[in-house]
């Protein structure tokens, strides 16, 4: 699994590329977001756009990073996931949960 973390302004975007599964991408995430969170930033975008497969660890901790931005005031919007991110995400029933973007812009201005 392979992040870059970039900022648009005031919103951090975060390219996640490869897989995010148990025991490698599930990891790097969290430590990602624990930072991301320490540092002061309420608005985050997790780009999906290149992950290639999320397993059920991926997806508990994507819903652990919204919970995370959320538990101190910031907010969590997802990225392009790539069809079988998104079909996974729909049948876990987290979409309804987490605001989808297709553009970066859009999910930028979403914020306010």
């Amino acid at each position: 699994m392979k992040v870059v973390v970039r900022h648009v302004d005031d919103v951090i975007i975060v390219d996640l590329e490869g897989r995010l599964v148990m025991g490698v991408g599930d990891e790097l995430l969290r430590d990602v977001m624990n930072a991301i969170v320490a540092e002061g930033w309420t608005k985050i975008v997790l780009n999906l756009r290149q992950v290639t497969i999320m397993d059920s660890s991926g997806i508990g901790e994507v819903v652990s990073s919204w919970k995370l931005a959320q538990r101190f005031g910031g907010a969590v919007k997802l990225l392009r996931p790539a069809p079988s991110v998104k079909r996974t995400l729909k049948l876990t029933q987290i979409l309804p949960l987490l605001e989808v973007f297709e553009d970066e812009d859009e999910a930028i201005a979403s914020f306010g």
